[in-house]
């Protein structure tokens, strides 16, 4: 059996970055320990009084070379990757959420990781809810995703996403296809946009391979067409998957074959619509996220690659 796994799908925060300062800020301490030796000025060397201006200024350059690493330290990660590792998400300032810090959860004693050797079907022998994305600080929960305990919902909260005609028939593919539960997870971030995230689990990972519900051609309520997502699309179109690295100098945080991005072709509605589809193992994942106008595709991306990290 595999040993059980206590690694950290890490999203910093504010208060993360000021407790522990990221890479950058570990760099420039490095690169300028003799020039910052310490804020006590027994510990510089005497210098001529032409030259104290010198040292104050550099003193001065140093302290908001520092600072301005912290600042920058204030962003997501999955065990701390780079901002460049995640498909999609490598400029200065591109709008992201700011998640809580997450861990995966412990699994019951004895229980295979997901994909271990000895778990080859991809069994998640943790709770369902526990796989769930929380939600992003600052964000206000969904008051209309119909949740019964423990955040479960029913097959008719679940179909009421897809279009009306297309409902019945998806109602009855699931009461056939091995599906176990149903969890759900919802809000709403002050910008407006909606994000609802669907955990389908089944049997086995023969029927999630069977499940259409999660596919460009799904039939989402409000969203009549959909197109692979372009921002991702390219992303991945430069990348190497055997080495998670490409050409656009974006480096995945593993495999990330088994998800899908698309989002809502034009001509749209109000609301636009963008839609990630998750294969893992016996569990089935479809994220949601719409809003007026345009849906920003960094936080979006952002959502669904930590929500894909949190199933492996």
């Amino acid at each position: 059996m595999s040993e059980q796994s206590s690694t950290e799908v890490v999203a910093a925060t504010p208060e993360d970055a000021a407790a522990q300062p990221a890479v950058a800020t570990d760099t420039v301490l490095d690169a300028i320990p003799r020039t910052v030796a310490d804020a006590n000025p027994a510990h510089v060397p005497a210098a001529p009084k032409d030259r104290r201006k010198l040292f104050a200024a550099l003193r001065w350059t140093a302290a908001v070379l520092v600072f301005a690493a912290v600042g920058s330290g204030v962003a997501y990660g999955i065990t701390q990757p780079e901002r460049t590792d995640i498909p999609g998400l490598s400029t200065d300032s591109d709008g992201r959420w700011v998640y809580p810090k997450l861990s995966k959860p412990q699994l019951p004693a004895g229980a295979a990781l997901p994909f271990a050797k000895d778990n080859p079907d991809g069994i998640h022998y943790a709770g369902l809810t526990q796989l769930l994305l929380p939600p992003p600080i600052g964000s206000t929960p969904d008051s209309t995703l119909k949740l019964e305990k423990d955040e479960v919902v029913t097959v008719d909260t679940f179909v009421s996403e897809y279009q009306d005609s297309l409902r019945e028939k998806l109602r009855t593919d699931l009461g056939h296809e091995g599906l176990r539960q149903i969890v759900a997870r919802g809000w709403t971030t002050p910008d407006g946009t909606r994000t609802r995230i669907y955990l389908l689990r089944f049997h086995s990972s023969g029927f999630v391979d069977a499940f259409t519900g999660c596919r460009v051609s799904m039939g989402l309520s409000g969203a009549l067409v959909l197109q692979a997502d372009s921002v991702w699309a390219k992303v991945k179109a430069t990348q190497r998957t055997d080495l998670g690295h490409g050409s656009s100098g974006y480096a995945t945080q593993g495999n990330t074959s088994d998800l899908s991005l698309y989002e809502e072709a034009e001509p749209t509605g109000d609301e636009r619509f963008r839609v990630g589809c998750i294969q893992s193992g016996d569990i089935q994942a479809v994220v949601l996220q719409s809003g007026k106008g345009e849906v920003a595709a960094v936080p979006f991306h952002q959502t669904a690659v930590l929500q894909h990290q949190l199933l492996r």
